[in-house]
């Protein structure tokens, strides 16, 4: 692994992490080089369960919300610019008056941000490097108390938090799933990718003959909002790696609006470890819906998983399939990390 920015900074003497320090880390993905607070005390807090695992895989103590007292911080900035500013206020008031180490690239907003922390907090000088920067900030959190995040209501009432998916507003590919699902599902359901509950709160409202319906999520800030907003007594509520972790049991149905962004990097092989998840979790009879970009060709890869696929409706944007009879023998390869 090369040097990370970070560590060089460090090496510069800019990072001012001496030895047994309780340095608390914030949403540092799995392969983020955290050699540079190696002398301190870690405590990584991330909600995304694939980077959870994986740092835990590592040796790291991870907890998927903040929690406790600390002497130093770090925030890998996020994409979202409201849930980094939460992040920063969170952190100054865990560090009484400690460094608050600020690391991001360019396109997820690092110059913007190092912009308002100078309004507010006393920020040293910007190591830049790799299309990114790492500064330190020192203050008191209430300097910055605006940018404390608290759960939103939107549309159709629904709770949402900064940084989850379509936060602001209900995602149009989720709509268009909506409303082109069948009357009368039944039986065991699963969201897969459920959010913060928007599809599954419908179902349960529109389908009565749902037995028990699981919403499997991996952004614990998002299963947080779907335990708000689903209130039915059929769901249950899963942290969830769709695409590494075995299903809890076989469904009926599974429906979904599977992502295909890893960060701000377009991916489709995640949007198809969920196909294959699905086909592996379905009982024999099962059918899958799923909505997707219309510029996505996940056709393939479910003939390849299902006897039968069809387009049953969409937008201009979107279109909305549907699989059913998974192909007897079909055993689709877990996704390594």
């Amino acid at each position: 692994m090369s040097d990370s920015r970070l560590t060089l900074a460090a090496s510069a003497g800019l990072i001012p992490v001496t030895s047994g320090l309780r340095i608390a880390v914030y949403r540092a993905r799995s392969t983020t080089d955290l050699s540079a607070l190696s002398d301190g005390e870690i405590t990584v807090f991330q909600g995304f369960k694939p980077d959870f695992d994986a740092l835990s895989a590592r040796g790291f103590t991870c907890l998927p919300e903040p929690e406790g007292a600390f002497d130093a911080a770090l925030i890998c900035v996020p994409r979202s610019k409201a849930e980094a500013r939460h992040l920063i206020h969170d952190a100054l008031s865990r560090v009484n008056g400690g460094p608050v180490i600020v690391d991001g690239h360019k396109t997820d907003g690092i110059d913007s941000l190092l912009k308002d922390c100078r309004k507010h907090l006393s920020a040293d000088p910007a190591f830049s490097k790799a299309h990114g920067k790492v500064f330190v900030v020192r203050g008191d959190a209430d300097a910055v108390a605006d940018w404390h995040q608290t759960p939103r209501e939107i549309a159709e009432g629904f709770t949402t938090v900064a940084g989850v998916f379509s936060a602001e507003k209900i995602d149009k590919g989720s709509a268009a799933l909506l409303g082109a699902l069948p009357r009368g599902l039944k039986g065991a359901v699963a969201d897969f990718g459920a959010g913060w509950g928007y599809l599954s709160r419908h179902l349960l409202t529109e389908h009565d003959k749902i037995e028990r319906l699981f919403l499997l999520e991996a952004e614990h800030a998002a299963l947080n909002c779907a335990r708000v907003n689903v209130t039915d007594p059929r769901a249950d509520f899963i942290w969830f790696d769709v695409a590494r972790d075995t299903a809890p049991m076989r469904f009926d149905t599974i429906i979904m609006n599977p992502p295909f962004h890893v960060s701000r990097a377009g991916d489709p092989d995640v949007g198809i470890a969920f196909l294959q998840a699905a086909a592996r979790a379905l009982t024999p009879a099962g059918q899958l819906f799923l909505v997707a970009n219309r510029h996505l060709p996940y056709e393939k890869d479910l003939t390849n998983l299902f006897r039968d696929v069809e387009e049953i409706g969409g937008t201009s944007g979107f279109k909305v399939l549907h699989a059913s009879r998974v192909l007897k023998g079909t055993k689709p390869p877990a996704r390594g990390r």
